[in-house]
């Protein structure tokens, strides 16, 4: 049996209603490509292949690859499953996506100690997906679908609604994984803007940052490490937001709308 390492931040899922269930949110309507992140045993994978004309498992554990390779021989030997010895978190989804039919998904139980940064490369291929379908925390599902004013709101939430409409689409315990997690998990389904709420350029990755960074702060005092005070005081006048109010406050699109003008003014200053 493979032991799940902890460096790797690893929890195998092994329910097979789970599964299913993954799978059916990832591949509806049947077909498609699926890119899947940490294949581990395999239990999500043959779910997935089942409905997905195409999956690449993307997997950076070696030692798994030979148990996946023997498990899913059939399915390698068609074409219908790829297997990669890569960290998701630097692979290129979207080359894998390339060309693929529809719906072009990613998909995953997700690891524990790089869901921030794996959340982070599903907002830069928004525009070439689908749909992103993670099983990750509880806690962490909860903070990206959070809502301005809201205790977890933060900017892990205002960067993934930037792109995405976010659901919760089931809660599952611990009892589903081995080894079982000391919390509890959720599906997060994400699913593409038509038109992203906000474009993530620099301006608006600082402004949040920023505004997140102390959270009693208020946006005055938060922004002035990105902002001259003068130039602080023309963006609060022409987005109408008041630098009393905190960052959890404030909207995608109130950031936006901030980011937009901060740009603009950049533009402007630097021109002969």
């Amino acid at each position: 049996m493979i032991s799940a390492k902890k460096s790797f931040g690893q929890h195998f899922l092994i329910d097979a209603t789970a599964c299913a269930r993954i799978a059916e949110l990832a591949t509806t309507p049947p077909g498609g490509a699926v890119v899947e992140i940490g294949p581990g045993t395999g239990a999500l994978t043959a779910r997935l292949l089942e409905r997905a004309s195409r999956v690449v498992a993307l997997e950076r554990d070696r030692d798994l690859l030979p148990v996946l390779t023997r498990t899913f021989d059939a399915a390698i030997a068609e074409g219908r499953l790829a297997l990669r010895e890569t960290d998701a978190a630097r692979h290129d989804w979207r080359a894998e996506l390339d060309d693929a039919p529809r719906p072009r998904v990613v998909a995953g139980n997700v690891p524990y100690n790089i869901t921030g940064r794996l959340l982070e490369r599903a907002t830069e291929v928004a525009d070439a997906v689908d749909r992103v379908v993670f099983l990750v925390q509880r806690e962490v599902a909860e903070r990206v679908a959070a809502t301005a004013g809201g205790d977890a709101y933060g900017a892990l939430s205002v960067f993934v609604q930037a792109a995405f409409e976010v659901e919760i689409a089931r809660r599952i315990g611990p009892g589903a994984f081995r080894p079982p997690p000391r919390v509890d998990s959720a599906v997060l389904v994400l699913t593409p803007h038509a038109t992203p709420r906000a474009a993530e350029t620099d301006s608006f990755r600082a402004l949040v940052k920023a505004a997140f960074g102390q959270r009693r702060k208020t946006l005055r005092n938060a922004w002035a490490s990105v902002l001259p005070r003068d130039l602080l005081a023309a963006l609060a006048h022409d987005s109408g937001i008041d630098l009393d109010r905190r960052g959890e406050t404030l909207s995608v699109e109130e950031f936006a709308r901030a980011s937009t003008l901060l740009e603009r003014a950049a533009g402007q200053v630097g021109r002969p």
